[in-house]
């Protein structure tokens, strides 16, 4: 997502733009439609665990992948983590070749697949796989955001949706992302549950390293991100009590220029702050060599693993 998102998509109350912009996200869906309905699907010989979203960007999918990959070579498989190559996210290809260990990327995703297993990979995981018709995964996981959900419920342009929600009847199990001080959301598990309600549905939690933090406990701080989701970040800080004067959004896999930085951390030297970003972010920064930029190392949980683990179990 190379735009900042449209407020009016997680508006719950229909706004002019969503409907003026209708027109075009039916005709979108009327294409996935076709792509999913006449397009062959290939099987393999090994487990693929398709993670991916239908609320687009900002959900937590990546950080699962990577979670799932450490959850499965506790368990002696040998997974891969499947992505495809887009050059304006090499911010996430880094990030998951830093955790996992076992990135495979390729312009095609069969491609990639195939390359896998010819490297001995037994255990497949497709980051943003869920909208690939060509490919048939034993297990479908679909992310979401705890606070926004499925926005105001309709699909691109018109709303913040890949495709439509029914796509839930075909998926197995729904993670959804909360921060450290959210109420899980009881309205959505019963929407969904109406959609299919043999769903299993699990929560997970971003959380920082304590270290890091009482390194900044007392600091002011300006905060930046150019991340699907940048208030899922800001709010996180806050859910530590940090003190945040100052944020600033870009969109998702947001090319910083050595000038925007620059002028970033002067605000930051005048005012006295601590300068923030998140991690994934700083991938895409640290090619500058810039010392006055720091980011809070995070971890992610999954809420009742060993539940989690079992289901997962059933498909490898």
């Amino acid at each position: 997502m190379r735009f900042l998102k449209p407020k009016f998509w997680d508006e719950k109350k229909l706004s002019l733009f969503s409907i003026i912009l209708l027109p075009i996200s039916i005709i979108i869906q009327i294409v996935i439609f076709l792509k999913e309905n006449f397009i062959e699907r290939r099987y393999f010989d090994v487990p693929i665990i398709c993670i991916g979203n239908i609320y687009l960007g900002g959900t937590g999918k990546t950080p699962l992948s990577i979670e799932i990959s450490k959850i499965l070579k506790k368990n002696k498989k040998k997974p891969a983590v499947i992505k495809k190559f887009h050059s304006n996210q090499k911010d996430e290809m880094n990030l998951i070749k830093n955790k996992s260990k076992s990135l495979i990327v390729n312009k095609n995703r069969i491609s990639a697949l195939n390359d896998a297993q010819l490297k001995g990979f037994d255990t497949m995981i497709l980051d943003d796989g869920l909208q690939d018709s060509s490919i048939k995964a034993d297990l479908n996981i679909v992310c979401f955001n705890g606070n926004t959900v499925d926005g105001n419920g309709l699909t691109i342009p018109s709303g913040p949706l890949r495709e439509n929600l029914k796509r839930l009847i075909n998926c197995e199990i729904v993670a959804i992302n909360i921060n450290n001080k959210d109420k899980k959301n009881l309205g959505f598990e019963k929407k969904i549950r109406k959609i299919n309600n043999s769903l299993d549905i699990f929560y997970t939690k971003y959380f920082f390293h304590r270290p890091s933090i009482k390194k900044i406990k007392n600091k002011k701080i300006f905060a930046f991100a150019g991340i699907g989701n940048p208030e899922r970040f800001f709010n996180l800080l806050k859910s530590y009590n940090l003190k945040i004067q100052k944020e600033k959004y870009f969109p998702d896999h947001y090319e910083y220029s050595i000038n925007e930085l620059k002028e970033m951390i002067e605000y930051s030297k005048k005012n006295k702050l601590e300068l923030i970003t998140t991690e994934k972010d700083f991938y895409r920064i640290k090619k500058f060599g810039l010392k006055k930029i720091n980011f809070i190392p995070t971890d992610f949980k999954i809420e009742d693993e060993k539940r989690f683990v079992k289901i997962l179990k059933r498909y490898i």
